[in-house]
């Protein structure tokens, strides 16, 4: 990706600096430099005023096209009014982007400050221990991102898709409500592919702004002729499922072994620990999320639906 995840505006470190950001007339001083990847980076700043903390996300433009999708996603932020949606506090942009004369432009966001982290933040901290969450609690995280994704799904005059859920782009706030981040690969859930070049163009979109171990299977292989529409989200949820019961996605060992996702995803071959602490109908649910075929995999709202069941009969058990 071209910008930087999210997640980096969760981390906290010991440097100290004396900058300050003004940003529509408002102080900000910088507490941290949190991290910087492509051409973002990240502070962690303090207004002077109410001595709140906020993560500010800095982009650097070097093209029209590199300012235009930096301003989409301020767009989609002002627009999205959700709780389990992060909002915009304030944005600016300084300069005009020409890459031909190298000038570039600067874009600012300022967001809220989660101190619990994000969700892999979380689920990191428990892989060390083997600590597992209880199904209760995975499906009651679960549900808040669903209600998320559907408020994106059924978005008007146009459903949106994320395209780049995982782990990390879910905050934690204090009462554990998952808030879902990081609005920079967003975009109109339906694309209509008319021949090689819309394929191919989708597919090098994709291999930049959607990671990898959570990439839906269409994403990897856009055919010539077809519509992708905002089930590329349910597959992403399907692999945060399978993280929050097991800590990683069931492609992030792939990913990290250097060997194809690509070809795992594919597959369809997702497999669970033998020990495994959760009942069939986790595991089922996750496979019912996790269909090669999107045609065959389920909206938003069946997915909820069924995971809202599975809770509702675990309250049952005595």
């Amino acid at each position: 990706m071209n910008t930087l995840g999210l997640s980096l505006i969760m981390r906290m470190g010991c440097i100290c600096t004396r900058e300050s950001l003004n940003i529509n007339g408002v102080k900000y001083n910088v507490k941290e430099h949190l991290g910087e990847g492509g051409f973002s980076t990240v502070n962690l700043v303090q207004s002077p005023r109410n001595k709140k903390l906020y993560a500010v996300k800095k982009i650097i433009c070097h093209s029209i096209e590199d300012q235009k999708l930096a301003l989409q996603e301020i767009e989609y932020y002002k627009k999205l009014k959700h709780p389990n949606i992060i909002e915009l506090i304030d944005s600016t942009f300084k300069g005009s982007a020409d890459i031909v004369v190298n000038i570039t432009s600067e874009v600012y966001m300022v967001l809220p400050y989660y101190n619990r982290g994000t969700l892999h933040d979380y689920l990191g901290l428990k892989s060390l221990s083997k600590d597992y969450m209880s199904t209760k609690e995975i499906l009651r995280i679960f549900l808040g991102i669903c209600d998320g994704v559907k408020y994106l799904h059924n978005f008007k005059p146009e459903p949106l898709a994320h395209r780049d859920l995982k782990t990390s782009n879910v905050c934690l706030s204090d009462d554990m409500t998952p808030v879902i981040m990081d609005l920079g690969s967003m975009a109109p859930a339906k694309v209509q592919v008319c021949g090689s070049q819309d394929a191919q163009k989708l597919q090098d979109i994709a291999a930049e702004r959607c990671s990898m171990p959570y990439r839906a299977p269409e994403l990897f292989n856009v055919e010539s002729y077809c519509v992708i529409d905002e089930r590329t989200d349910i597959w992403s949820l399907g692999c945060i499922l399978y993280a929050m019961c097991y800590f990683k996605s069931p492609f992030d060992i792939i990913y990290e072994r250097g060997d194809s996702v690509a070809l795992a995803v594919l597959s369809g071959n997702v497999t669970f620990p033998v020990e495994a602490p959760f009942p069939q109908d986790l595991h089922e649910l996750i496979l019912y999320i996790l269909k090669i075929n999107p045609s065959e995999r389920p909206y938003i709202y069946s997915v909820t639906e069924r995971a809202q069941t599975l809770s509702n009969r675990l309250d049952n058990i005595v």
